[in-house]
């Protein structure tokens, strides 16, 4: 009788260290944290930050050697912002289709 209650504890104790195993495997594969959105945050805001201010510059450069009647510092300005949220656009649909990726390959 004693022999058959140890083998239930040590089954229930293998199988409750096994879960957490798993958990723990799990949360190191999984990307989903804080941090990791911190860090896709300043990904997109740098992806747009850099294009806008080096097309202000370049436009900044440009009105001083070829004036016109429109000012290319806001025209280049906006080229940068959308030049920007493209490459914003794709980092975030990259890292989605990586996410996806990974909680499909955790289901099976």
């Amino acid at each position: 009788m004693k022999s058959n209650q140890s083998d239930k504890k040590e089954d229930f104790f293998s199988s409750e260290v096994s879960k957490k195993e798993q958990r723990k495997l799990k949360a190191l594969r999984n990307k989903n944290s804080v941090w990791f959105g911190l860090g896709l945050m300043g990904m997109v805001g740098w992806s747009v930050a850099v294009p806008s201010l080096a097309g202000a510059s370049l436009g900044l450069w440009l009105d001083k050697l070829y004036p016109q009647s429109f000012s290319w510092a806001l025209t280049l300005l906006l080229v940068g912002i959308i030049i920007g949220g493209v490459i914003a656009w794709y980092w975030v649909l990259k890292e989605n289709k990586e996410i996806h990726k990974n909680k499909d390959d955790s289901d099976e």
